[in-house]
């Protein structure tokens, strides 16, 4: 049984793939009917509010020709005490897979391993696999163009993340990193750095990316191809939002950081994004910005996940 629980539960061989059919999908939208899951019902389990990634995937599933259940956590009785592991065996008895979007990521975990069908993470306090990928892939068109190699072109690239550098974000652009043979510099905060959880988990792949961590963002961005932010208070860290700002500010996207980049860097970021705070306007607004493609590409991306996984 195939899942996508982390980004690295695709190989090399397993991305060329979902991003050469991302890019089928994308180019021939509307032009015909491709329908691997025609028949097939997948739920959608959201503990997490959500715009792009509820409505990417509903409106994926639809076009390959299956049918979407939303469910949040009061809908089912998972809101009212069913364990995680009861509610992925029933689940499996009437869905063909089951997307999950929820804050603690033993869950997708277990219900993977409870289950008999396909899971999908659609985002844990630890990892956002379908965004990075999708991120990934938005900043290889670029570079690959129409026709050339997507997953080749993002080999020996450079992201800076800048922002809080131990949430998902930060630690799925590390594995992500780890997949594409990328140089990933993170800057944050003192204090703000990758957790264990993230290195146990390189290590127990045997994945060697060195990453860099600094509290320096100029440091960060020089030599990068990719300036990347993200949210300084994610759902669930409301309580810490004055706090955040303020430790956060230091490593805001101004344009001034952005020009300390290459040339030709990109700039990208998952969405929502509050100008002002994490980046300027004028630096959403850059030429090189291509945060609505990335908004984009996640339909494209997802219906080649969904295609995959099957």
């Amino acid at each position: 049984m195939k899942h996508l629980l982390k980004e690295t539960d695709l190989r090399l061989k397993d991305l060329t793939q979902v991003f050469s059919l991302a890019r089928e999908f994308k180019k021939n939208r509307g032009k015909g009917v491709s329908s691997p899951l025609s028949g097939k019902t997948w739920a959608m389990i959201f503990s997490k509010s959500s715009t792009r990634t509820r409505v990417s995937f509903e409106v994926g599933i639809h076009e390959l020709g299956g049918h979407a259940i939303f469910l949040n956590k009061n809908d089912i009785q998972l809101g009212r005490g069913e364990t995680v592991a009861d509610t992925a065996r029933v689940l499996s008895r009437y869905v063909h897979g089951i997307i999950v979007r929820t804050h603690d990521h033993s869950d997708v975990e277990t219900l993977a391993a409870a289950g008999n069908v396909p899971v999908i993470n659609a985002l844990t306090d630890f990892l956002h696999p379908c965004q990075t990928l999708t991120d990934a892939f938005s900043a290889a068109e670029k570079w690959a163009g129409p026709t050339g190699d997507l997953v080749s072109s993002l080999k020996g690239r450079k992201i800076a993340f800048l922002g809080d550098t131990r949430f998902n974000m930060a630690n799925s652009w590390i594995l992500t990193a780890s997949l594409f043979g990328m140089k990933i510099s993170l800057a944050g905060p003192s204090g703000y750095k990758p957790g264990d959880k993230i290195n146990q988990l390189l290590k127990s792949e045997g994945r060697a990316i060195e990453y860099q961590v600094t509290t320096d963002p100029y440091e960060a961005v020089q030599d990068a191809d990719i300036v990347y932010t993200d949210v300084w208070t994610s759902m669930g860290q409301e309580a810490e939002a004055k706090q955040r700002a303020l430790l956060m500010k230091p490593y805001a996207v101004t344009a001034k950081l952005f020009a300390a980049a290459k040339p030709d860097a990109l700039f990208m970021h998952c969405l929502p994004a509050h100008p002002g705070e994490e980046v300027e306007q004028a630096v959403l607004d850059n030429p090189r910005s291509i945060i609505f493609d990335e908004a984009e590409n996640r339909l494209h991306v997802q219906k080649a996940i969904l295609s995959h996984l099957c």
